[in-house]
């Protein structure tokens, strides 16, 4: 006859096993994000500043400096 504590070791190792097991499948379908795609336009604040509405301004700007 099996003791007690023996139950428990062999339910404690089987669901070790199972435990990793389902732990290996799932890292398996896991996936990698793919790094995004390089840039032909440019970002942030470069973006801002070749907009034609930021030249407008600072051509305004200028000339109402130049006024004062």
């Amino acid at each position: 006859m099996e003791s007690e504590r023996a139950k428990r070791i062999r339910s404690f190792v089987i669901g070790g096993i199972v435990g990793s097991a389902a732990g290996l499948v799932a890292a398996g379908r896991m996936r990698v994000p793919r790094r995004p795609e390089e840039r032909h336009t440019p970002a942030g604040l470069a973006a801002f500043e070749q907009a034609p509405c930021y030249a407008e301004t600072l051509e305004r700007e200028a000339r109402e400096e130049v006024a004062r």
